[in-house]
């Protein structure tokens, strides 16, 4: 299965900015469960940790296209360096306030000003669209390992964010997030062989935004809905795990789904796309729709942990084309000068949708039994269905343009 990616690190420098960006996503994916930790540990409070961490996943939403946009205006190193070298200051800021006993407004501040974290995985996978914008079937392969990548990244950072600041001392877990989240874009920006050249028309800004685009507002409209999946699941199988007495097992619930996210987005690579990639998101997100219903089944049926694991790892197995298809159908839809910004728009609608699935959940779990908040993910993925199927006519490719058309297909 793994035999067609080798080709994809055949291209020189193909391998130095993939790593690189790897240690700046496990970064990410390790923040937000050591900020509660440390919060939780040196404040006593799970509200006070839950509401800093939104304020910094709104800031994040509202900041991330704006890198984007600086990105795609200026190149990926001149920006990315001195975002990451600023992300370092509040970050210090935020544990010194902690250290001392600072007033609770001074945390939201600091990590709501954590909101220039340059978006790696969107950097990388715009290289992999300039490198390949000849070799669409490559194309696809790339967008599957991304997919994968990140897969991996929200399997192993919790954990590790966790064993940090649970068996060093709970700063362990941001500071070790902060030095690779630093190091990681600081090495990516370094490969500047791979890097996408910058739009040779000095009026790059004049464009206006991505947004003008229909498809990406469909695009990112559906993210917005795979976001709540994402947010309600995790916070409704904590509190299963917790109702029934297991609340440590809900770490490696949370692993299937992200597991079965990992091999899906792999088998969906190795794969030869057939038909149009509009016609395979309305699939994937049809799948997805369906398969989240066998988490619904299995909490409200009451059908126990190792049954519910099994329906989290297949529902997860529907997430990855999803997006795999969605990430391919952006960078149809868009020119390599707003790809960067349209990307983090996409990746801003997944945070907002993550936020409000979260707080969604939690609502439910509180004033329902522990399975019926299986009902929201599998809410969210049929919203996400209607959304696509009503935009549908958005995502194919300009008609007078047949070599888009073909890029498309693949």
């Amino acid at each position: 299965m793994l035999a067609p990616y080798r080709r994809l690190f055949a291209r020189p420098g193909t391998t130095a900015f993939t790593l690189a960006g790897l240690l700046g996503r496990l970064s990410m994916s390790m923040t937000g469960v050591s900020l509660v930790v440390l919060l939780a540990e040196r404040r006593g409070s799970y509200a006070l940790a839950g509401t800093v961490a939104a304020a910094g996943l709104v800031t994040g939403a509202v900041g991330m296209p704006v890198i984007g946009r600086l990105v795609d205006r200026f190149g990926q190193a001149r920006v990315t360096v001195p975002a990451a070298l600023y992300n370092v200051v509040p970050l210090i800021g935020l544990l010194l306030c902690v250290r001392t006993g600072a007033p609770d407004w001074t945390l939201y501040l600091c990590w709501a000003a954590c909101a220039a974290a340059p978006n790696l995985g969107g950097m990388a996978r715009a290289r992999w669209a300039h490198l390949l914008r000849d070799r669409p079937e490559d194309r696809h392969l790339a967008n599957s390992f991304e997919q994968a990548l990140d897969e991996v990244c929200f399997m192993t950072g919790p954990v590790l964010g966790m064993v940090l600041c649970t068996t060093i001392a709970p700063e362990a877990g941001l500071l070790t997030a902060g030095g690779l989240g630093a190091a990681g874009a600081l090495l990516f920006a370094a490969q500047r062989r791979t890097e996408p050249p910058l739009d040779d028309h000095p009026a790059t800004g004049r464009h206006g935004s991505p947004l003008r685009v229909p498809g990406l507002r469909v695009l990112t409209l559906t993210f917005l809905s795979t976001g709540m999946i994402f947010g309600a699941l995790d916070l409704t199988t904590v509190a299963y795990a917790q109702a029934l007495g297991h609340r440590p097992v809900a770490g490696p619930l949370l692993g299937l789904v992200a597991a079965g996210s990992c091999v899906a987005g792999l088998v969906f690579g190795a794969l030869r796309p057939r038909g149009t990639a509009r016609a395979r998101f309305l699939w994937g997100v049809a799948a997805m729709s369906g398969l989240l219903l066998m988490p619904l089944a299995a909490g409200v049926g009451g059908a126990g942990l190792a049954l519910l694991g099994a329906a989290l790892f297949a529902a997860g197995t529907g997430t990855a084309p999803t997006m795999v298809t969605g990430m391919s159908l952006l960078q149809d839809l868009l020119p390599q000068r707003q790809l960067n910004e349209g990307m983090a728009i996409a990746v801003s609608g997944i945070l907002v949708g993550i936020s409000g699935g979260s707080a969604l959940a939690g609502t439910v779990a509180e004033h329902a039994g522990p399975g019926a908040g299986y009902g929201i993910p599998a809410g969210a993925a049929v919203l996400a269905l209607l959304l696509a199927l009503a935009g549908r006519r958005h995502l194919g490719p300009p008609a007078q343009e047949p070599e888009r058309v073909v890029g498309a297909a693949h």
